[in-house]
């Protein structure tokens, strides 16, 4: 569908991205929620384990994931031919957040219960301090019945936790700009009810705190009985016969519960957590649901039957930590993914020389939030560099290649944007500040793929809270919704 989105459609996607950010706390739960809308909009689910070749079709829909916390959904045009290129939108929908330890389990301090936990990435900073903390991810449960193993997703999305601060007037303390965060930010998540002492001199090699993993059913001795109990009645929810024995293991992050809101006087701002980058992940997913759907959002019209070309959206884990991973985007998952398509409708042809054919054809937009002009700091921001709320998306520069930007990939986006009625705006970082870095570099050297950087803008990058424009989430949709259409037109400019 080639009609761009109207300002009331554009206005249309902010209160569902309000639900994404305060419904989805982890990035499991963010993974699941959008696989479950690209079901509920055709979109058929493959699995990396099978075979693709009788599976994968022309005009078809798909998506797979890995790891439960990366996922890559694609459509591949009715009239595509191997060989012929792959709009690709690639971000990253993991957040700075804490993770809960292996043995999360303190010894009880004051009275006060506490749980280990650990930053990922640039998180557990001043702006997790005195902050309703819930706890939520990703739990293998054994199902007694069959004995195989079951992943279940769970979240205590009341404050559960909380890392208290030290009140000035006990002074210098107070005001350490560098408390230690092993030992100075760890949350209290209630008060000890059983009279027990510190547990710190006690030798007794079944406690936990030895760090002994001696099977599945001691699992859940290794962690707070409380955490145990609340996480085990949440389970009963869906099964009713659940125990805590049934618990095999568990990736737990711990997560901010304030919802995402609207506010400003006007309601033109989003004050919400995990902007970072959920916010561009959740654009390119919409934009590829309204670009491949039956109907336009807009006049109720046919889609054009002329699509000849893959269109892609990955969502990967792990950018804040390197992407190294398996689910991260310096993987093979998007490169091996568009390879097994391209083999699997290749035929008899071969695919090898499609795929590299496919590459050199296509074009990705390196989609991750970028910086907002902050009113309190104009002096740190390059002149005419720095991007507004509620305008449009923001191409990031870099002379160092921190980005995939050039002049090439700029005057491609440009004339997608025209097409579409949308508004580019610019964003390099001054020579005296250090700019940070995006998926795209990595994947566009691994694919040989012509790319560029451009995401949202938003204030206050890595805190715990930050704020974009009402419109944004909608903007976002708007031109990469727009790159979708109009791809073949403005690759042919450029051939």
């Amino acid at each position: 569908m080639k009609n761009s989105l109207s300002t009331a459609e554009v206005e249309s996607y902010t209160q569902p991205f309000l639900d994404f950010i305060t419904e989805n706390p982890t990035v499991f739960h963010a993974v699941d929620t959008v696989a479950k809308r690209l079901e509920s909009h055709g979109f058929t689910k493959l699995l990396s384990r099978e075979q693709w070749k009788y599976k994968v079709k022309k005009g078809g829909k798909y998506f797979l994931e890995r790891n439960g916390s990366s996922i890559i959904a694609f459509a591949v045009g009715r009239n595509y031919e191997c060989g012929n290129g792959a709009a690709v939108i690639a971000a990253h929908i993991d957040a700075l957040t804490t993770k809960v330890k292996p043995i999360p389990t303190k010894a009880t301090k004051a009275g006060y219960i506490q749980l280990g936990i650990a930053p990922y990435a640039g998180a557990l900073n001043k702006t997790w301090w005195d902050r309703d903390l819930g706890i939520g991810g990703k739990v293998l449960v054994k199902d007694r019945s069959t004995g195989k193993i079951q992943t279940k997703l769970v979240k205590l999305d009341h404050p559960i936790a909380r890392i208290p601060t030290l009140a000035p007037h006990f002074g210098a303390p107070a005001y350490d700009p560098n408390p230690n965060p092993e030992t100075q930010m760890v949350p209290i998540i209630g008060l000890d009810r059983s009279g027990a002492q510190d547990t710190d001199n006690l030798s007794d090699t079944s406690l936990p705190g030895t760090g002994l993993l001696q099977g599945d059913s001691l699992f859940a001795s290794t962690q707070p009985p409380r955490l145990v109990n609340a996480i085990t009645q949440k389970l009963k929810m869906d099964d009713s016969a659940t125990t805590a024995s049934d618990i095999i293991n568990w990736e737990l992050e711990v997560f901010d519960t304030q919802s995402a809101q609207l506010g400003g006087l006007d309601k033109e701002f989003i004050f919400a957590p995990r902007i970072d980058d959920k916010l561009c992940s959740y654009a390119a997913i919409e934009a590829l649901i309204a670009s491949t759907s039956d109907t336009s959002i807009q006049d109720n019209s046919r889609p054009t039957d002329d699509d000849k070309i893959l269109k892609v959206v990955g969502c990967f884990d792990d950018e804040e930590i390197g992407s190294l991973l398996r689910q991260g985007a310096r993987s093979n998952f998007l490169p091996s993914t568009i390879e097994r398509v391209v083999a699997a409708l290749a035929g008899d042809q071969g695919s090898a020389d499609l795929v590299s054919q496919t590459f050199a054809n296509g074009f990705m937009i390196s989609a991750d939030v970028s910086h907002a002009v902050n009113p309190n700091y104009l002096d740190v921001y390059l002149e005419k560099h720095a991007p507004q709320l509620n305008v449009g998306v923001a191409v990031q520069a870099d002379p160092n290649g921190h980005t995939t930007t050039n002049s090439v990939s700029t005057a491609f986006l440009q004339r997608v944007a025209e097409k579409c009625d949308s508004k580019l705006q610019v964003f390099q970082i001054r020579n005296d500040s250090r700019s940070g870095g995006t998926v795209g570099p990595m994947l566009s050297s691994a694919m040989g793929m012509r790319a560029i950087d451009a995401g949202l803008p938003q204030l206050s990058m890595h805190s715990i809270r930050a704020t974009v424009g009402n419109l944004d989430p909608g903007l976002g949709v708007k031109l990469f919704k727009g790159f979708f259409d109009h791809f073949e037109e403005v690759d042919a400019e450029f051939t």
